[in-house]
């Protein structure tokens, strides 16, 4: 008697529209998000293209601070020690950058990736290809131009300080209307 229930209630199932129950879910509509177009000196070029110096600054800035500050906390939040801060500072410049990379939003290229402004989560990022090795050689040039103890008394005096001092000086990429970047808040010139 039980599988002639069972037969039973398939069949009214099926008389009655349930068929219908098991199709596949409604199509969502088809997005295409492009990837960013690329010049020819942003495809090939080992410099930073101009337009990007002032979010790879900032990118530098993060990562530096970011391998200080762990570095400091090996060593229980006390001073580096120069060899041992020149060190991370090596360190961070030659780190591989590959978690960094290029995406178009609103016709505007923007370098995208940690310690970065967050950005349109629908979008395409160019990753790997030159941009780990521009950041790498930009960090050096920084690091160097600045000298490792200016920089790492500007990471002392905190995040800031030391964007300050690697992106919105004199010489910084993102220094006054210069394209590449904001220019610096009024806030902070007016704090120096």
């Amino acid at each position: 008697m039980r599988p002639a229930l069972v037969w039973l209630i398939l069949s009214l199932l099926t008389v009655t529209g349930a068929e219908g129950m098991c199709r596949d879910p409604p199509a969502t509509p088809a997005r295409s998000i492009p990837a960013p177009r690329l010049s020819a000196e942003e495809q090939l070029s080992p410099h930073m293209p101009e337009s990007l110096r002032c979010d790879a600054c900032h990118a530098i800035a993060f990562q530096i601070e970011e391998q200080l500050s762990r570095a400091e906390g090996k060593v229980g939040k006390k001073v580096l020690s120069e060899s041992d801060y020149m060190e991370v500072l090596e360190r961070s410049c030659s780190q591989g950058w590959e978690s960094y990379g290029v995406q178009e939003l609103d016709g505007e290229k923007r370098l995208a990736g940690p310690g970065l402004p967050v950005q349109e989560p629908m979008s395409v990022m160019v990753t790997g290809g030159p941009w780990p090795g521009r950041l790498s050689k930009m960090c050096l040039s920084a690091v160097g131009e600045r000298g490792e103890a200016q920089v790492y008394g500007a990471h002392q005096r905190g995040p800031a300080a030391l964007r300050e001092l690697l992106c919105h000086g004199d010489k910084g990429p993102c220094a006054g209307g210069k394209a590449g970047g904001p220019a610096p808040h009024k806030a902070l010139q007016n704090e120096l």
